[in-house]
């Protein structure tokens, strides 16, 4: 018998095993979309191998699942192979699997297409995904529900457009890397006037982007930010930071150098914070930001 321990993740799992007639034991990593893990536990029935799997309750895994008890042939008898799911738990986790996104019916079926997803391509590959009848019609319901909202987000899309192109600042703001179009009108409108402000660590501040902070007795004790003030627009502004770090090398450098002495999460919220800053500083001094 061969007993697999698996650390399961959507796009390839970890696994752990050991042959309990000749000893022999060893670890490696399965990919998914290449086919790589099914080839794998195949190759392991075809040898007429008793095969144990043992996962950790898990979502996203029911490809994975109906894998090893009916394709691999450990009901039809072939070999006398055998496959079992030990995770009670997960099968609990993924009963009400056919009320999850779109997105969580191709990844239970072992597609990890992320954005790629909703290309024409990546859509006809789940619209022909083999789901069971209420998966089906859940996901038919869904992408009904994608082509009616697509039209009205292209409309709201298309009024944050034109309306930004009527405001000189929020343009300027649309210079600097990461920053469209809603995150800038989004800040213009939120902040109302720089005059507000005497300096950029008060921007920081009213945006709660900023640790709280529980000092007594001399001693300074600083925790998570306060997230105070608006959350639309903290939410803008680390996505626009992040957009930055990616098309932008100075921003990138910054980032890793503070993810490398902190944390990644703690590294986003530092470069939102910088952003809005920076943001604050071209629209008081009338800078595009090539000038800033």
């Amino acid at each position: 018998m061969v007993i697999i321990g698996v650390d399961y993740h959507p796009s390839d799992q970890y696994i752990a095993f050991v042959d309990t007639e000749t000893g022999e034991s060893s670890e490696r990593r399965l990919n998914h979309s290449d086919g790589e893990a099914e080839k794998f536990y195949r190759e392991l029935t075809a040898r007429g191998v008793i095969v144990r799997v043992g996962m950790e309750a898990t979502g996203y895994s029911r490809w994975f699942e109906r894998l090893l008890p009916s394709r691999l042939g450990a009901e039809s008898g072939e070999s006398g192979s055998a496959a079992t799911v030990v995770a009670p738990a997960s099968i609990g986790a993924n009963a009400d699997a056919d009320h999850e996104p779109a997105a969580g019916l191709a990844l239970n079926e072992g597609k990890r297409r992320k954005k790629r997803l909703w290309s024409e391509h990546g859509r006809a590959q789940l619209e022909k995904l083999p789901l069971a009848t209420w998966a089906s019609r859940r996901r038919q319901d869904l992408l009904e529900l994608l082509d009616r909202m697509n039209p009205r987000v292209e409309e709201l899309t298309a009024a944050v457009e034109q309306e930004a192109r009527k405001r000189p600042e929020v343009l300027r703001l649309m210079t600097h890397p990461g920053v469209g179009p809603l995150t800038a009108l989004a800040f213009v409108m939120i902040i109302g006037t720089p005059e507000r402000f005497r300096c950029g660590k008060q921007i920081g501040s009213y945006v709660g982007l900023i640790p709280s902070e529980e000092s007594s007795a001399g001693h300074q004790r600083l925790g998570h930010i306060s997230k105070q003030g608006n959350s639309l627009l903290r939410f803008l502004l680390v996505e626009a930071a992040q957009a930055a770090v990616r098309c932008d090398s100075d921003w990138r450098r910054r980032f890793l150098h503070l993810a490398m002495r902190r944390e990644r999460r703690i590294a986003k919220v530092a470069m939102a914070r910088r952003l809005a800053v920076r943001l604050y500083w071209m629209w008081r001094n009338g800078w595009e930001y090539a000038q800033s």
